[in-house]
């Protein structure tokens, strides 16, 4: 079975979290997060880990570009006024948006953060995580990601079209 992207990114945020809570070395945030707080393994355990492990490693590193970033577009927020799932939040999808748009289409990127935001955050975290995201997302531009996704939704939606010319009316 395909691991869980989701699950990856929710446990992603969880070490962020922990991390952003205690400054420890992310190595043993990793594995204590795995060892103590991951509850059962999840299908795909393996892949969930690894992908977890890419996105917290990819955090750390280009977590002064991403505030500054962040920081520039929430003008009115300054990180450490935002709730520290809200700031995890965005450092993730960031990362996402910034650093992996070979993989990850913006759409993607955005709607994931704003679903972990209404599941982790608070009642408004997913409007604000979205407003922000989309200005951030603006500011990258186009990227191989989000080409491939547009041209996958418009072969999808053409493969639509030529199925329905060539169908019989219904017969009640």
């Amino acid at each position: 079975m395909p691991y869980s992207r989701r699950r990856a990114r929710e446990s992603a945020l969880q070490i962020l979290y922990g991390i952003d809570w205690v400054a420890a070395d992310v190595e043993f945030a990793i594995d204590d997060y795995w060892a103590k707080f991951a509850g059962e393994k999840p299908d795909g355990y393996s892949e969930v880990r690894e992908h977890s492990a890419e996105l917290v490693h990819g955090v750390v590193r280009e977590r002064g570009q991403l505030d500054e970033r962040i920081q520039a577009i929430a003008q009115h927020w300054k990180l450490d006024r935002m709730s520290v799932v809200d700031r995890n939040i965005l450092r993730l999808a960031g990362y996402e948006l910034l650093h992996l748009g070979d993989k990850v289409p913006r759409n993607v990127a955005i709607n994931e953060a704003v679903e972990i935001a209404k599941k982790f955050g608070t009642e408004d975290s997913g409007a604000f995580i979205n407003g922000v995201l989309d200005r951030l997302a603006q500011d990258r531009g186009s990227q191989p990601a989000d080409i491939a996704a547009e041209k996958a939704k418009a072969a999808a939606k053409k493969l639509g079209a030529k199925g329905a010319r060539g169908k019989a009316p219904a017969v009640k």
